[in-house]
């Protein structure tokens, strides 16, 4: 798999959580209040820059009504 794709598929993971988070009207700082982070760590995970733990994904997915293939599975580009 080359760099250009893992790093799309990167890109789509993080725009995942922000429209997420933009849909339910919520900043990164409510958004992190919420799952116990800070707004720093919000953004450094929507900017791809900070891996979440699993259990710290498992938090977002639960205050966005989401699920973590929905916010945090990387599907593969075939081309």
């Amino acid at each position: 798999m080359s760099i250009k794709i893992i790093r799309r598929m990167q890109v789509a993971k993080n725009l995942k959580l922000k429209l997420a988070r933009v849909e339910l009207d919520l900043t990164q700082g409510q958004l992190a209040e919420a799952v116990g982070v800070t707004r720093q760590t919000i953004g450094l995970i929507e900017a791809g820059k900070y891996n979440p733990s699993l259990s710290l994904c498992q938090s977002i997915c639960r205050c966005l009504g989401k699920t973590l293939d929905q916010l945090f599975w990387e599907e593969e580009d075939d081309n």
